[in-house]
């Protein structure tokens, strides 16, 4: 007979308290249930694989969005004394992937991506394993990425049939109803949700309408200048991201990077990790950045660009104040920023001319394209052109509602809280001072005890004179 939960959690990690949310998915799969737990940012998501995976045999899958995110908390794990854990990841060395595919037996938590977890050899191997726990991290990227960006998320729930149909826990902080729905669907499960309230009373919740974009530059500078650090930037633009961390560096003398995509995986693992230890006062990253990245202390986010949906947001912002300490996350909406999400959504999707004219003559397109690699993988998998342009319609007026949502919050006049919660099903509680800043309403940086305070000047020292003296004496 298993020890209980309790007794479990004080072994492994020395806590005699779960938090909200842990112990409710926990006796979910304990029963046997597959489970779907929504819990916010910074609740411990990953203890809860953690704990199943300790407590029972076999070997606990993790499929994961992120390089940065596997090598973190496999780092991690690590440091809290799991030493079977291993990820398979495109950084993993031949001869280490040998390795591990050799001993897979003896793992107990093993890390992939959807696209490593779809390659035939690699499910023929997991295929020869008993799993306890099958894992689908950040389960909203199913919905949010699925269909026009990384299609092999569509590919899980055919996957997770193959390997047996284990045990399944989704996890995201992020999932309003109809999300929580096309999470089950594509699983082809019917779990038991698990959900906790996504509002972090914490973080202070600030929009600020700016004139043009000299305005907005020289209002990130203001509160890059003021606030205590350390802090995210969030930008739509790679190049931005690049040139605002050197200017703000130029501006402050902070130490300031930029992290996205264009980045070598070498290179964004280091300014991770320097953030993580506190050698960087800002990041300005995009939307690459930050995903199950576990930093207590960040004192502020700030999205320079206006996010695709509320649930990007939502994920984003709430990087701040995991620590429970006053914590702040600012919106500068310049009118006419929606044009970029919606230009981004399009160039995302081929058009309709342009599937018909691939589906007549797939081999006349170069492969480079990510469009045409999107529409590759649709048509190696038997999905018909009709389907597909019938997909990307839908997806298109997902988007469009999901902004619509955005510009909502934006413009909202009384209570920023109440707006977003609202999105997700949620009744928000009374509106108060310390809860947000709506449209011009101006922020105290002191009152939310935010503001960086001044250096304080060196106290002068009395003169020593004989020390005076002997200098006189020795230029003489």
């Amino acid at each position: 007979m298993l020890e209980p939960l309790t007794t479990s959690l004080q072994t492994v990690f020395g806590y005699s308290e779960f938090r909200a949310g842990q112990k409710a998915a926990l006796t979910a799969l304990e029963a046997g249930h597959d489970t779907l737990a929504v819990l916010p940012t910074g609740a411990g998501k990953t203890l809860i694989y953690q704990l199943y995976g300790y407590r029972h045999p076999g070997c606990v899958l993790i499929v994961s969005p992120l390089l940065a995110l596997m090598t973190d908390q496999v780092n991690r794990m690590r440091l809290a004394g799991f030493r079977r854990v291993a990820a398979i990841t495109s950084l993993t060395s031949y001869g280490e992937r040998q390795s591990i595919l050799a001993h897979l037996e003896q793992y107990q938590f093993l890390f992939l991506s959807p696209e490593m977890l779809a390659q035939p050899a690699m499910l023929a191997r997991l295929g020869q394993l008993t799993l306890s726990l099958l894992v689908i991290d950040e389960a909203h990227c199913i919905v949010q990425w699925g269909p026009d960006f990384r299609p092999e998320y569509l590919l899980l729930g055919a996957i997770r049939e193959k390997l047996g149909s284990p045990l399944t826990l989704m996890l995201t902080a992020t999932a309003d109803h109809a999300t929580k729905g096309e999470i089950a669907k594509q699983l082809r499960t019917t779990p038991t949700v698990v959900t906790e309230s996504l509002d972090r009373p914490n973080i202070f919740l600030d929009v600020e309408p700016v004139a043009n974009d000299a305005a907005k530059r020289e209002r990130l500078l203001a509160l890059v200048t003021q606030l205590v650090f350390p802090g995210v930037i969030y930008f739509s633009s790679k190049q931005l991201a690049t040139d605002m961390a050197q200017w703000l560096r130029d501006q402050t003398g902070l130490a300031v990077a930029a992290y996205h995509a264009g980045l070598s995986s070498e290179d964004r693992f280091k300014i991770q990790q320097q953030f993580m230890q506190g050698d960087l006062a800002v990041i300005c990253a995009t939307s690459a950045f930050g995903m199950g990245i576990d930093k207590n202390d960040v004192r502020y986010v700030i999205h320079y660009h206006l996010p695709a949906d509320l649930g990007s947001y939502a994920q984003e912002m709430g990087r701040a104040g995991r620590d429970g300490q006053p914590s702040l996350a600012v919106l500068l909406y310049t009118p006419g920023d929606e044009r970029l999400p919606l230009t981004l959504n399009q160039a995302n999707r081929p058009d309709d001319a342009t599937i018909q004219r691939f589906y007549a003559h797939p081999q006349a397109f170069s492969r480079n394209d990510p469009g045409i690699a999107l529409l590759t993988f649709y048509l190696q998998h038997g999905i018909s052109a009709t389907a597909v342009q019938a997909l990307f319609e839908r997806r298109e007026k997902e988007r469009g509602h999901a902004l619509a949502q955005m510009l909502a919050y934006v413009r909202e006049p009384c209570c920023l809280r109440a707006r977003w919660l609202a999105a997700f099903d949620e009744t928000a509680p009374a509106h108060h001072e310390a809860c947000c800043a709506p449209g011009k309403v101006p922020i105290d940086l002191t009152d939310l005890g935010l503001k960086r305070q001044a250096p304080t000047p060196p106290t002068p020292v009395a003169p020593d004179w004989q020390a005076q003296l002997r200098r006189l004496l020795v230029a003489d």
